[in-house]
């Protein structure tokens, strides 16, 4: 079996190379950038409106909608809680060890121009949400058919669908139920108890698979509470960590400006990280994170019963900043800022390094419950994702047997190695963006009608 596994990650490493290292670089910046000029800028133009729309009404306790809607806060926190992950405390650990801490700037200009890509998602969802079964659902498949209406559309749809199922449901649990286990068994480990990580997996499992009975509603009930909290939690914590070495905040910057151009001069010519690498590695955890291009969170967009389309599509640039800007940022300053990063440690156990080396031993333990929080959220969000895409592929009775996979996968991602389960994740992560972006750019001309009706002022039609 160790041969099997040893063999499985090879074969995927490669395939991530050419992945990561030129095809989905291109595609992903491609339809950011391509969006971000022809919506003139809008990530920045119109952040004021999407944060007043986000935050302006905000209620913990959304009110029930009919056919399996959601307020659009619950839309919003459903995809925040499937965007806020693993990806922002153990993506960013792992970005900075494998790209170095210049992959924090490709991070943050993928997440830049993934702010307008995310609109253009958002909005389509909206545009092409329809009702199945008596429930509101929408998502990549119903606008990549719209976008083509032939065999073509239909191959494609179902491609997406196959990989996202594979993507989020079954490799993405695994990294999130992954990183959990290794988060708790750091704790453990530090003060000599011998509880295997499976054990975590098992216990995550039995509260996932509650919640997936549940519904939509249930999930939605459940992370427009979790998903503020846990996040204002993170954000203390993180803060006070920061304000304790704020005087190393300068030398981060540095670090992170000067590795993005020259990693060498940052980390030294032996360790032999290259410019190509830690844009691969920015570009790709930055995805795992915010999600923008991949097109899972349009699902959870589809379902808000939202003024209009345009204003979902604010809404929804508000999850990237959220989540990259914000929380995956927190966690790279609070590795760079307390000097762990040459520590030996890896993944999680990085970030846990960083808090116990600042807060003492409770560091670890505030970190794995955070993680707990954040990963379970992701699950519940991927989950339903995966949910809405099997729903489309098979009907409504293979959901149940979705689910119990799901579940198994939990289970064996909290005993994998941490390199097998991060490739896999990225590997089919990268492989769902293409479909999905090759409908991005066939609809663009109908994003951009929607722009114009809700969104564009007097001087943007002008100049049109």
């Amino acid at each position: 079996m160790e041969l099997f596994l040893d063999n499985l990650l090879e074969v995927v490493v490669a395939v991530n190379g050419f992945l990561w290292n030129f095809l989905l670089l291109f595609i992903l910046c491609g339809v950011g950038i391509y969006y971000t000029f022809k919506l003139k800028f809008i990530q920045v133009r119109k952040f004021g409106e999407g944060f007043r729309l986000v935050f302006g009404n905000l209620k913990l306790n959304g009110e029930k909608k009919e056919h399996g809607e959601m307020t659009p806060f619950q839309s919003l926190a459903t995809a925040i809680a499937a965007q806020v992950g693993t990806g922002n405390l153990t993506g960013a650990a792992t970005a900075l060890l494998s790209g170095g801490p210049g992959a924090i700037f490709w991070m943050w200009l993928s997440a830049f121009f993934g702010m307008a890509t995310i609109y253009s998602e958002a909005t389509l969802a909206q545009k092409y949400k329809t009702v199945v079964d008596g429930e509101v659902t929408g998502g990549p498949v119903y606008y990549i058919r719209a976008a083509f209406t032939g065999k073509f559309g239909k191959v494609l749809a179902a491609t997406f669908s196959v990989l996202i199922i594979l993507a989020l449901g079954f490799m993405g649990n695994m990294v999130q139920s992954n990183s959990i286990g290794a988060a708790f068994s750091e704790v453990f480990a530090s003060r000599n108890l011998n509880i295997p990580p499976i054990t975590v997996g098992l216990l995550i499992a039995v509260v996932a698979g509650f919640v997936f009975i549940g519904g939509t509603q249930r999930l939605a009930s459940v992370v427009e509470k979790i998903v503020p909290i846990m996040a204002f939690v993170y954000i203390i914590g993180s803060l006070a960590l920061i304000g304790m070495n704020i005087s190393e905040v300068p030398e981060a910057f540095k670090m992170i400006i000067v590795g993005a151009f020259n990693p060498k001069a940052v980390l030294g010519g032996a360790v032999g990280i290259s410019i190509k690498e830690a844009i691969r590695y920015g570009v790709a955890r930055g995805l795992f994170s915010n999600e923008a291009g991949m097109g899972s969170t349009p699902h959870a967009h589809a379902r808000a019963a939202a003024k209009n389309p345009h204003e979902q599509g604010l809404t929804a640039m508000v999850s990237v900043f959220i989540d990259t800007f914000i929380i995956l940022n927190l966690t790279a300053f609070s590795i760079l800022t307390s000097g762990v990063l040459d520590s030996g440690k890896e993944g999680i156990a990085l970030t846990q390094t960083a808090f116990v080396n600042t807060f003492g031993s409770s560091g670890d333990i505030f970190i794995a419950v955070c993680l707990l929080f954040f990963a379970f959220s992701t699950i519940l969000g991927w989950h339903f994702f995966g949910r809405i895409n099997v729903k489309y592929l098979f009907g409504q009775k293979a959901v149940k047997i979705y689910s119990l996979i799901v579940i198994l996968f939990i289970i064996v991602g909290s005993t994998l190695k941490v390199e097998l389960v991060w490739q896999l994740a990225d590997c089919f992560n990268g492989l769902m963006v293409i479909p999905n972006a090759i409908a991005l750019f066939a609809l663009s001309g109908v994003v951009m009608g929607i722009y114009k009706k809700y969104g564009s002022n007097d001087s943007d039609k002008n100049d049109d």
